[in-house]
């Protein structure tokens, strides 16, 4: 709950400050519903780890604001030499040097540059936009890792196993954030500047800067889908795997980007979260399932349906806060059991028409 709200009677100020507040937070899922749904289409992985990148960006952040290397330099290392090793090893048995030069500049030499730079570029008292330039380009590196350690081999199996695989690799990159990170909690620098007042409402930097940055994010991502090649492959291998493997697009390319576009996504969440709430290295569970629901309420498929879901969700979290805070948690994920109920109802209807 906002610490400008003291609990009492509802009125119409606190109304639109909880409203702006569940915008807000909103704005975070939206992008978490957004990737959510763009790796299921793909690849059909729910990505449960999502919300671990998102802490972790928090935690990159805090580490280089105190002036130390952050834990993530060395997750990066280890999963980029074992992704490197994978695919030098497949590209010796298939003899294609082509695809083992590939291999090293994408698993070598690009992660290489990125832990360079994180290690000798960020001293404590580098500007915060650079702080967080390179912790998003750490995160970022790491969605491309976890789909080649994690998905590609698993690629052709059942959805249920890709989600089993998902919540093992949940459980092993938490318990890698306790090891690196500490079980201490963090809260990173937000956009600073005075409260000014819009049409009656105090709003904050903070408020508006993630709300830019949300609907920047979400615009980038529709003009690359509607105008890029490179988009409309992905787009082609949501819709149809076989199909866009017939005509020569690579679902494992398909793949790799959906997995980077998840892992700027969940950056650029952990940036905007991080000076809201005070994040742990286990924190990103909650979140991921919070991002979730707004997926579930477009059916993890439609893009505008789980923005409006996510946005739903925010604003049920910051009234619930108001109204019952200690159980905020439990009263959101009851909005996805009526969507459910919906779905299976709209689902059953049509062939029972049939029959």
């Amino acid at each position: 709950m906002s610490p400008r709200i003291t609990r009492g009677c509802m009125n119409t100020d606190v109304a639109l400050i909880l409203l702006q507040d569940g915008l807000v937070s909103g704005a975070v899922y939206v992008l978490l519903a957004t990737a959510l749904v763009l790796v299921f289409s793909v690849t059909r992985v729910v990505f449960v780890p999502q919300g671990d990148l998102v802490a972790f960006t928090a935690l990159t952040l805090s580490a280089f604001e105190a002036g130390q290397p952050p834990g993530t330099v060395w997750i990066l290392i280890v999963a980029a030499a074992i992704a490197l090793a994978l695919d030098v090893i497949e590209a010796v048995r298939l003899r294609d040097r082509l695809h083992a030069t590939r291999s090293l500049l994408r698993f070598g030499l690009v992660p290489t540059v990125i832990v360079m730079a994180a290690l000798f570029l960020v001293p404590k008292t580098a500007p915060l936009a650079w702080k967080m330039a390179v912790s998003a380009a750490l995160i970022a590196c790491l969605g491309p890792l976890i789909y080649r350690i994690v998905f590609q081999p698993l690629a052709a199996a059942s959805p249920l196993v890709l989600l089993i695989a998902a919540v093992a690799a949940h459980l092993g990159l938490s318990s890698i954030g306790l090891h690196v990170f500490g079980a201490e909690g963090v809260r990173t620098e937000g956009f600073s500047g005075a409260p000014f007042a819009l049409f009656g409402m105090i709003v904050t930097p903070q408020a508006v800067g993630v709300l830019a940055s949300s609907v920047t994010v979400v615009t980038a991502l529709y003009v690359f889908f509607r105008f890029s090649l490179r988009g409309r492959a992905l787009l082609a291998a949501a819709h149809n795997r076989r199909g866009a493997e017939i005509v020569g697009i690579s679902t494992v390319a398909a793949g790799r980007t959906v997995f980077l576009l998840t892992g700027i996504a969940a950056a650029i969440s952990g940036l905007l979260i991080g000076p809201t709430t005070t994040l742990y290295y286990d924190s990103g569970f909650l979140l991921g399932l919070k991002g979730f629901v707004g997926a579930i309420v477009g059916g993890m498929a439609v893009y505008p349906l789980a923005a409006a879901g996510a946005l739903l969700v925010g604003t049920v979290e910051a009234f619930a806060s108001f109204w019952a805070s200690a159980y905020r948690d439990v009263i959101v994920f009851l909005v996805i059991i009526p969507v459910l109920f919906w779905r299976s109802v709209s689902t059953v209807a049509p062939e029972d028409g049939l029959e």
